[in-house]
């Protein structure tokens, strides 16, 4: 089993960005973690950085370009298909899953309503025992 160090949260929402870093800090202090609000960010970081991450952590509601056809995007570009997308959302929506899943993604979270949901939602993911 492989810790997860390195990942990346693709979200526009300000505040569920700060609520992220606070699970994420509770969970391991030394984690890095870049944030991004955009597909266009995200896929430009990505392909500007030698150093991928290990996780990306995908909004569906994004300006823009939304996040399955971001999904889309990575899981085409064949220096980036491997790094495993979790889906993170509001949505509980089954259709979204299913789509989600049949584009690439490995798995789907719908936002917990708590910090303490969080952690013990994203800790398995960072310990890579569910991907």
């Amino acid at each position: 089993m492989v810790e997860i160090k390195n990942l990346m949260l693709v979200e526009d929402d300000t505040d569920d960005q700060q609520i992220f870093m606070l699970a994420l800090e509770e969970i391991d202090p030394m984690l890095k973690s870049r944030m991004v609000n955009s597909c266009h960010s995200a896929i430009e970081t990505l392909t500007a950085n030698p150093v991928l991450p290990q996780l990306i952590f995908l909004d569906l509601n994004l300006p823009r370009i939304n996040g399955k056809e971001c999904l889309s995007r990575i899981k085409q570009n064949p220096a980036l298909q491997n790094i495993p997308i979790v889906i993170y959302s509001t949505s509980d929506n089954y259709r979204d899953k299913v789509e989600t899943k049949n584009l690439g993604a490995h798995a789907f979270i719908t936002k917990p309503s708590s910090l303490d949901e969080l952690v013990i939602t994203l800790r398995p993911y960072l310990l890579n025992a569910v991907l």
